[in-house]
């Protein structure tokens, strides 16, 4: 079985500008990402799809291979992951590789460690699966949301609007952070989240959208909270 880790970053970043290359505790938070896939031994390739000269050269210091850079069609804002994924697969298959298992890792997901790949891994070769997602809880349970609609709040699900939050089912979100694909399932369909998905579950510690300067900073204080804590178990 051959894998390929693919981390997806292009150089247009707008609301943080140079985001996928910008210091994280010390060095670019790509390498995070990078490094994480290398240590895991996962994979027999380590990508970065970027349309970036500067990334390039970061990331291949960082270990990582960069063969080909993006096109202008995957590097544009509508693009999605899925499309990226796509585009880098078939032109390893152009070059005469391929590859039976993809993770796609985000650039900026630092709490991607070796180890929850290696899980992740395992989560996959367990039975017919045709991917593994992190994901993660909901805070407080979504089925009691508010919503703002003719001058006032109402509850979008009335029928909980007295359930107690230990009675209510357990609702996760996409972490954000990486999709472990059978390549041939993703191909067949292009989506993401195929017909069979299995969760990995993280911890609200362990995971922090970036899209800002103050989610910069919660990150790197949730990142040295997790490296502390696992410091201390040994």
């Amino acid at each position: 079985m051959k894998s390929i880790a693919v981390i997806t970053a292009r150089g247009g970043s707008k609301r943080i500008p140079r985001k996928n290359i910008k210091p994280f505790l010390g060095k670019s938070i790509i390498e995070y990402s990078i490094q994480a896939a290398l240590e895991s031994g996962c994979f027999d390739e380590v990508m970065v799809s970027t349309d970036d000269e500067e990334i390039a050269e970061i990331s291949k210091k960082a270990g990582a291979q960069v063969p080909f850079l993006r096109s202008p069609e995957t590097a544009n804002d509508f693009a999605t992951t899925a499309d990226v994924v796509s585009e880098v697969l078939y032109n390893y298959m152009e070059q005469g590789q391929s590859f039976d298992v993809c993770c796609c890792i985000y650039p900026t997901a630092p709490f991607v460690t070796a180890k929850k790949l290696r899980e992740a891994m395992e989560l996959l070769q367990s039975g017919e699966v045709d991917g593994v997602v992190p994901v993660v809880a909901f805070s407080y349970p979504p089925q009691r949301a508010l919503v703002e609609r003719e001058g006032g709040l109402m509850f979008v699900t009335p029928e909980y609007r007295n359930a107690r939050s230990q009675d209510l089912e357990c609702w996760y979100h996409d972490a954000g952070q990486f999709y472990l694909l059978q390549v041939d399932s993703f191909l067949k369909t292009g989506l993401l989240f195929g017909r069979r998905v299995l969760p990995y579950k993280v911890s609200e510690l362990e995971v922090q959208d970036i899209d800002n300067e103050t989610d910069w900073l919660l990150a790197e204080m949730k990142y040295q909270y997790m490296m502390e804590r696992d410091r201390q178990k040994g």
